[in-house]
């Protein structure tokens, strides 16, 4: 298929689970409306609230927030991208921080579990620490579909572009990105680290994410984005909980690769660690 509609759900999401989940499912309904063949939902997306409460909400990945899913995906006859959710780690007070991707039929394709974990500390200002309740994935996922060869990342991911290197390399040309961006590294880095990750690999990125003020954290920024592969930004969500559509042309994909090889000018044989 050289081209498919895409929705991407901006949510404010907070701390009621099921609230959450039944907004989140009500936006599959919106898109197979819209005519979406993909539909993609931002980071947390059916919780965001006390950090505490990250085991109690948990689920296992093929649990309840997925089925749900599921269903709605082989109602509309549409692929489904998650978002993230909590994962249950066996016997750990830490979780993974999880997306799946399903097809049409209902059947689940891959998962991901987020590799970077956000750390970080600026004085008089902003501190977090998910790896005190979010344990790290270990592998790069791409999804093969009958639309495009998906490939999954999560928020902070975003800021470490071999990532998305490998993917491209992997065969990857659609980036999932969503996100729950804090206002304060959002109003500045978002758009910038999307439009930049689209330029280098000549990939198609969505990226819903979520907007609003939450609970137990800082303010997240929205503006969820959908990116051409010359960087160009086609379609941006306004500040609110919303959902936006665009196409995404596989055909211009082709015609920017060819233009401009730098995937094949890549050499990952002088790219390699040092002792």
């Amino acid at each position: 298929m050289s081209q498919f509609v895409v929705a991407a759900c901006q949510m404010d999401s907070k701390g009621d689970k099921q609230d959450n989940l039944d907004r989140a499912l009500s936006f599959v309904d919106e898109a197979a409306r819209a005519g979406a063949d993909l539909v993609t939902f931002p980071e947390m997306v059916t919780y965001m609230g006390d950090r505490d409460r990250y085991p109690d909400v948990a689920e296992p990945a093929a649990g309840p927030t997925v089925q749900q899913f599921a269903e709605k995906a082989r109602e509309h006859g549409l692929y489904v991208h998650t978002g993230s959710f909590f994962e249950q780690i066996p016997d750990s007070e830490r979780v993974y921080n999880t997306s799946a991707v399903i097809d049409p039929d209902g059947t689940v394709l891959d998962t991901y579990r987020k590799v970077h974990l956000f750390d970080i500390e600026l004085e008089g200002s902003v501190e977090q620490q998910e790896s005190a309740y979010v344990a790290p994935g270990d592998d790069i996922v791409t999804v093969e579909t009958d639309l495009a060869t998906l490939g999954l990342s999560i928020c902070y991911d975003l800021r470490f572009p071999r990532l998305y290197q490998t993917m491209a390399q992997q065969g990857a040309n659609v980036f999932l990105v969503p996100a729950a961006f804090t206002m304060y590294t959002g109003k500045d880095h978002w758009e910038t680290l999307l439009r930049a990750r689209a330029i280098e690999n000549q990939a198609w990125v969505v990226a819903p994410a979520q907007i609003g003020d939450k609970p137990a954290s800082e303010p997240t920024y929205g503006r969820t984005l959908v990116v051409d592969p010359w960087g160009n930004v086609v379609a941006k969500a306004s500040d609110r909980e919303t959902m936006l559509t665009a196409t995404i042309d596989l055909e211009y994909l082709e015609d920017v690769r060819r233009d401009m090889q730098t995937l094949q000018h890549a050499r990952p044989d002088v790219y390699r660690e040092s002792d």
